[in-house]
């Protein structure tokens, strides 16, 4: 029976020694090469094509969403399972939307790991139980109705990365005029009193999201 191929990112040697001692445990996986940044983990599965990459969420150089993104596009055969003592939402939605497997924390029981990496092997997607919770709560739970356009999101957007009046209308090819009806527009809908607070709410309440 072959075994599984893994490489191992992270950027604390501790840990990584942790996860081979683990690995090397079962018969089913082969680490075929450690990593301890995000660029050097995205050269060596160019290099290795490993099944399954392992990668902390808060690395040096490359993090571990870019780096997920970056193996997801250009190694598509490496399934990557983010590892991380992070265990806020962000984290777990960025990892998943970049492409990643799974989500498992580091206090995580061993089984639970030793799952995900078979699961990421075949191509699926596992999550641990307590992270799959949170995910259906956070769909279930109810959205704020800002009642904002789709122009006015874009607007909105615009506004949260630093831009005036004049660079949003160039952006959004129209003037600077309907540039500033769409922020009063926006100011009034969600009932603040400047952009400011327009952009601080949004943020909060999830209506737009940072890059």
């Amino acid at each position: 029976m072959d075994k599984t191929s893994v490489l191992i990112a992270d950027d604390h040697q501790i840990v990584r020694e942790g996860l081979l001692k683990v690995l090397q445990a079962s018969d089913e996986f082969e680490v075929i090469g450690q990593a301890t940044n995000g660029r050097e983990a995205i050269e060596l599965a160019k290099l290795h094509r490993p099944q399954v990459v392992i990668v902390d969420i808060q690395m040096p150089d490359v993090d571990g969403i870019e780096t997920t993104a970056t193996i997801t596009r250009q190694v598509p055969m490496s399934n990557v399972v983010i590892l991380s003592s992070y265990d806020q939402d962000e984290y777990i939605y960025k990892s998943l939307q970049a492409g990643a497997k799974s989500y498992a924390l580091k206090g995580d029981n061993i089984e639970v790991l030793l799952e995900v990496v078979r699961a990421a092997a075949r191509g699926k997607s596992l999550l641990p139980p307590h992270i799959a919770t949170r995910l259906v709560n956070r769909i279930a739970a109810p959205q704020p109705d800002s009642g904002l356009t789709a122009r006015e999101v874009e607007v909105l957007k615009l506004l949260a990365e630093g831009l005036r009046n004049k660079e949003i209308g160039e952006a959004l090819h129209i003037t600077e005029r309907t540039v500033k009806n769409h922020v009063a527009k926006i100011i009034t809908k969600l009932n603040v009193k400047s952009r400011t607070e327009a952009v601080s709410y949004a943020i909060k309440n999830k209506l737009i999201e940072l890059k």
